[in-house]
């Protein structure tokens, strides 16, 4: 199994001994740089621990064949561009479980023609997480809303149009939300 632990704690910035500390049992920096470099061989249960040493999900610490990453050539702040001080890669975003997309057919409010929306389904429990977060909800007789959601009144949500001086919309009894995490945009 290739693994890519070695680049996640160098993107976080965490060193082998911070990450050690992390795990739940700690352990030492030594057993986490021979997992790194393959001399150690890597379990599951020693990919769980890691990730959420790191704070990342498992599949991240786990190099696939078709997984994309490039190399950070600048880091641009304020002051603008400048070479970074470490190698590092940027690694594609991976979806969720769950995960749904919406295709931006036409222009609407923050989204352009031509995105594409990445959205975290959740469950009633979990409604609270989504505030002020745009979101799909399904409506009765199949069809779907998408706007900001700005309220919650028991059963209800409230969502407000990504157009300018559309009506709020409420939907009672939503199974399920799906709330806005990425927009993977063409420049």
């Amino acid at each position: 199994m290739i693994t890519c632990i070695r680049q996640v704690r160098n993107a976080k910035g965490l060193t082998l001994l911070d990450v050690a500390k992390r795990c739940d049992p700690p352990t030492t920096a030594q057993t986490i740089g021979r997992l790194e470099t393959g001399t150690r061989t890597v379990s599951v249960g020693w990919l769980n621990r890691i990730a959420g040493a790191l704070g990342v999900e498992t599949a991240d610490l786990v190099r696939l064949p078709d997984k994309a990453e490039l190399p950070v050539a600048a880091l641009l702040g304020s002051d603008g561009a400048h070479a970074p001080g470490k190698e590092s890669s940027a690694t594609a975003p991976q979806p969720g479980p769950g995960w749904v997309a919406i295709r931006v057919e036409q222009s609407v409010g923050d989204y352009r023609a031509g995105d594409t929306i990445w959205c975290e389904r959740i469950e009633r429990d979990g409604f609270g997480r989504a505030l002020n977060r745009d979101v799909l909800v399904p409506r009765p007789g199949g069809r779907l809303a998408f706007g900001r959601l700005i309220g919650l009144e028991g059963s209800k949500l409230l969502l407000l149009p990504l157009a300018s001086g559309g009506r709020q919309t409420v939907i009672a009894d939503a199974p399920w939300l799906a709330a806005a995490r990425r927009v993977v945009r063409e420049l």
